[in-house]
């Protein structure tokens, strides 16, 4: 044996980023009301259509539950109607257009009209995440419209699909939360998010002059992003008609400036005592209990980021005891801004991917199809609709959404052979679906596990409609599915590579931009402060955006992370800029001018960001930031 004090100490090798994203799974705890929502969807919703008579409208509104499932996250109810109904509406247009194309047009004119919408829900994914499921669910719904025949006319299916996830989403309205805070369960969603807000903001002032300062600041960005999304989602007025809401809407109000001198505090690099933390805290419980702040301790008002705090604390106890709506400081976007994201080079790139992807794969299904491949099956939806999912970047690295994508497909498919074989139809293929349905929300946490559950629940459902056992068959399309996309994701397209990362970035750059005028251009230093609170949410958000996008291409094999190499350096020059700025508008609020600190350090990183511009390809002027410091 070796003395103990020779025994060399051996480290595995770090994963490649593409499977260590393949292997990585989020983790929480089990989101029950969704798996009550999802056991009381598809399941029921098929068990009624086969009472009344009508099956094959209840496997597509059982579909439509599916899909709306998938998207049904944690959040407010408010904006989970925007998130489960943007998509189905657009998924109600897939099923009507492809059930009338794939009825009355050919096979080359049907592969056409399915390659157009495939490059208008591309583009249209671009947009954001709801316009990115929206995008999904069309693409989806039209290959099954035109590759599932059913007897029903494209109305009727249209309407069931509406009538299926509309069913899901009155679940989301009507059923309380088991465990949500104290007060209205109706906004039990948006109290959760306001107070992680205050909770975000305590836990940075705990951080401050420590190495975790801007992973929390980070943290804090994300909780008032969710925040912003919580609270502003559809409504048929224009203002809060309630007390609760109301007063909701002036708690989060009332904690964007206390998140920006938690930023000043961080930035200056010096711990603070304890009790600097402890008022966001006690504003958090208070939020979460829907009770009354109590006495607050103040903090020392030796800096002007202190000050800052402390006000922020007073204004924030007077708010608390307000019931009246507050701005929320959130900006729309108008409908050009929307079609140049859609049109722009990232909508561009991925519009064409997803045309390309879509049509070959409804081509090579129909081919198949007229071939007799299939053999009794005439079903070839599977084929285009899996390449639907792998071409979605959103759902992860494209190596990732294959390896996930074809070990899934594997794994549910010998599952539901062997399901097949025991139990009866269709009582047995009813409960089936109910189970998948209610696994749905904890599925998501990993793309193979979701694909596993949604193969077993869209097999039951094309057996309850009479097509014979397919186990086999739809692997075999999967990984055809698999090989078609790593081929296309890897050809090169008109314009550069990499352009959804670029728009992002490009995007942070100009709202960073535009606060930093804003901050040296108002008449006291600091302009209003109401705009400035907009402008700084604006460029925290798009800051966000591009890093998750920079993290996604990262995380890509060697061939396509190349393209967005230094992508990762100018994001966080952006956010320690941001970070800089907002500083600065807190020292001027106290002394009405900038310090030398400050003057130098915005001088830096606007240098540091010119000298990246052509490394990254962003445009002249976006990084320059031309303002006299």
């Amino acid at each position: 044996m070796f003395p103990r004090s020779t025994i060399a100490v051996r480290t595995l090798p770090a994963l490649p980023p593409w499977l260590a994203h393949t292997l990585r799974a989020q983790r929480g705890p089990v989101p029950w009301s969704a798996v009550v929502r999802g056991a009381l969807a598809a399941g029921p919703l098929l068990l009624t259509a086969v009472l009344v008579g009508h099956t094959s409208l209840g496997v597509v509104a059982a579909i439509a539950a599916m899909l709306a499932g998938i998207n049904d996250r944690p959040g407010s109810r408010r904006t989970a109607v925007r998130r489960l109904g943007a998509p189905a509406l657009a998924g109600a247009a897939g099923v009507l257009v492809g059930t009338y194309a794939g009825d009355h047009a050919g096979a080359v004119v049907l592969t056409l009209v399915l390659t157009a919408l495939g490059l208008l829900a591309g583009g249209m994914s671009a947009i954001g995440p709801v316009a990115s499921g929206g995008g999904t669910q069309l693409l989806v719904a039209a290959a099954i419209g035109a590759g599932m025949p059913l007897p029903d006319s494209g109305w009727a299916r249209a309407l069931a699909f509406l009538a299926g996830a509309g069913w899901l989403i009155v679940l989301r309205l009507v059923l309380p939360t088991p465990g949500a805070p104290a007060g209205d369960f109706r906004f039990d969603g948006e109290r959760a998010a306001v107070a992680a807000v205050y909770e975000a903001v305590a836990s940075l002032l705990d951080a401050a002059g420590t190495e975790h300062a801007t992973a929390r600041r980070a943290a804090l960005t994300a909780a008032l992003d969710q925040a912003q999304d919580a609270l502003a989602g559809p409504r048929l007025r224009r203002y809060a008609s309630s007390a609760a809401e109301r007063r909701l809407h002036a708690q989060y109000a009332a904690a964007l400036p206390l998140a920006e001198a938690a930023t000043a505090l961080a930035w200056a690099g010096e711990p603070l005592d304890g009790r600097a933390a402890e008022g966001p805290r006690r504003l958090a419980a208070a939020v979460r209990e829907s009770a009354a702040t109590g006495p607050l301790p103040a903090p020392a008002r030796s800096a002007p980021a202190l000050r800052a705090l402390d006000d922020a604390l007073l204004q924030a106890a007077h708010a608390f005891d307000q019931d009246g709506c507050s701005d929320l400081h959130t900006r729309r976007r108008s409908a050009r801004d929307l079609l140049r994201t859609a049109f722009g080079a990232g909508g561009r790139e991925y519009g064409l991917r997803v045309a390309l992807c879509f049509g070959a794969s409804a081509a090579i299904a129909q081919a198949l199809h007229h071939s007799h491949w299939y053999g009794q099956h005439t079903h070839w939806y599977w084929l285009p609709a899996t390449a639907v999912f792998l071409v979605k970047p959103d759902l992860g690295p494209l190596v990732s959404r294959v390896l996930c994508r074809a070990a899934g497909t594997v794994l549910g498919a010998l599952l539901f052979a062997g399901f097949a074989a025991v139990l009866p139809h269709p009582q047995g293929l009813v409960v089936l679906v109910a189970v998948c349905g209610a696994l749905i929300p904890v599925s998501t946490r990993h793309f193979a596990a979701q694909t596993a559950v949604v193969t077993l629940l869209v097999l039951s459902l094309v057996m309850v409609v009479g097509e014979p056992q397919a186990s086999v068959g739809r692997i075999g399309e999967t990984l055809l599915a698999c090989a078609l996309v790593l081929i296309v994701g890897h050809l090169p397209m008109p314009g550069e590579r990499g352009g959804h990362v670029r728009a992002r970035l490009a995007s942070a750059a100009g709202a960073a931009h535009a606060y930093l005028e804003h901050v040296l251009d108002g008449p006291d230093g600091s302009g209003d402060r109401a705009a400035r609170w907009t402008l700084r949410r604006d460029a925290y958000r798009a800051l966000s955006e591009a890093r998750a996008a920079i993290a996604l291409s990262a995380a890509e094999l060697p061939a396509l992370a190349r393209h967005t190499e230094g992508t990762d350096e100018v994001a966080a020059l952006l956010e320690r800029l941001v970070d800089t700025v907002t500083a600065a508008a807190v020292h001027l609020d106290d002394t009405g001018r900038l310090d030398r600190r400050h003057s130098d350090r915005l001088t830096e990183l606007l240098g540091e960001l010119a000298a990246h511009r052509e490394r990254v390809g962003l445009p002249t002027g976006v990084t320059g930031l031309a303002v006299a410091v």
